[in-house]
């Protein structure tokens, strides 16, 4: 037998593994890195993040990341070379913290590496009739397993598309593993560059749970932020925006985009939700000269009250009263003080952070991509039934350090 494959028979059958979650999001903020100690697998998982800290990209970084981020017409070539750089990069910064950390990398069963996004493009939104949805991530993973000498699972998304999926939210697998409790309803709700979220049936009916991004969170809210004032990269504390008024017309315009009409589930990127796309309503609505604070709130409010809406959505189905629903925040949005305040005006419900379960809410996302490992080489057992969007199976392509 090959002295990987055996390696990876003897990590599945260890009581409890040290899986390393990665993640970087659409908002280009930097890396998540997650050291987890994994105990059983579905139902039983049972997670202790160890360590956790977040790699800031610094701005040659971003700037490398954006010639093809969300892009329909690149530099093949640099695609290709961004794709090896940065999982050189992401290896070295596993490498930095586990040094920082004290950890020989050989104590550490795996690494999860979700990569980074530069195109996500269902066919909702491609419109081209012969290709299917699609969705890319770059970081490779065997430059990750040989740089760290670490077995690396990376490239998730792909098993989900191959299986009838959009590629996206895949936050669904470890909401329902690790937060689904009995006898409370609850909405897993993340909001980072794009919002979305998870709803947990409190019958812990797996067939019962429902996942869809609900469109723009912090997306535009940052893009137009860096616009205005480019030594900023977010409206931090909604400084700016707190200052502004709402112009109705405005959102107006917004919220008439095709794709909030559209049923659900939906997933979405900036390939929609970027600079042009609040550009051509501002045209529309003869609002060019609408001032830094006003669009910020206007778009803040326009995160608000689509994620607000879908939840309504789907609280109307189950049928049972919205103030018998916890909403569990995460991602960054959860720390905007004027878009949690409206979505608590919209939704008479419980609000809570994810940290109130255990899960520090910046770490969630790196945290499930450890759980989708360990689930791929230890679980795989849970049965989200044949419903659109949530397709029972696991992800995460293998790379061997040697």
């Amino acid at each position: 037998m090959n002295k990987n494959i055996s390696a990876l028979y003897e990590i599945a059958q260890k009581k409890t593994r040290k899986i390393i979650g990665l993640m970087s999001g659409t908002s280009l903020d930097g890396l998540d890195i997650a050291l987890c100690s994994i105990s059983g697998a579905g139902e039983n998982t049972i997670v202790k993040i160890e360590e956790f800290e977040t790699i800031n990209y610094d701005e040659e970084i971003k700037t490398e990341i954006r010639k093809v981020f969300a892009q329909k017409t690149i530099d093949f070539q640099h695609l290709a070379l961004l794709n090896e750089w940065i999982g050189i990069l992401h290896a070295n910064l596993v490498n930095d913290c586990l040094q920082k950390w004290n950890i020989p990398a050989h104590e550490v069963d795996l690494i999860a590496s979700h990569g980074q996004t530069v195109l996500h493009a269902p066919k909702f939104l491609h419109q081209q009739e012969k290709f299917p949805n699609a969705t890319l991530q770059i970081g490779d993973g065997d430059h990750i397993a040989v740089k760290t000498g670490i077995i690396t699972l990376s490239d998730f998304r792909q098993k989900h598309v191959a299986a009838g999926g959009e590629g996206a939210p895949l936050a669904v697998y470890g909401d329902y593993i690790l937060f689904s409790k009995k006898n409370e309803n609850r909405i897993m709700l993340n909001m980072g560059g794009i919002a979305n979220f998870t709803y947990l049936p409190a019958s812990l009916n797996a067939e019962a749970v429902f996942v869809t991004d609900t469109g723009t969170a912090n997306t535009l809210i940052d893009i137009y932020t860096k616009h205005y004032f480019p030594e900023k990269s977010y409206d931090k504390d909604a400084e700016i925006a707190q200052n502004g008024t709402v112009n109705q017309t405005l959102l107006a315009e917004l919220k008439s985009d095709a794709f909030f009409q559209r049923s659900f589930p939906k997933t979405i990127g900036q390939e929609l939700f970027n600079f042009d796309f609040v550009q051509r309503a501002l045209a529309k609505t003869n609002l060019q000269q609408i001032s830094a604070p006003d669009l910020l709130a206007t778009l803040t409010r326009l995160s608000a009250e689509t994620i607000a809406e879908a939840i309504l959505f789907v609280v109307k189905n189950t049928e049972t009263a919205l103030e018998n629903f916890t909403v569990y925040m995460s991602g960054g949005g959860a720390n905007n003080p004027l878009l949690v305040s409206w979505l608590k005006e919209l939704l008479a419900c419980s609000f809570k952070k994810s940290d109130d379960l255990g899960i520090l809410s910046d770490a969630k996302e790196a945290v499930l991509f450890a759980i989708l490992a360990n689930e791929t080489v230890a679980g795989g057992n849970y049965n989200f039934g044949t419903k659109k969007g949530i397709p029972s199976v696991t992800m995460g392509k293998i790379s061997f350090p040697d």
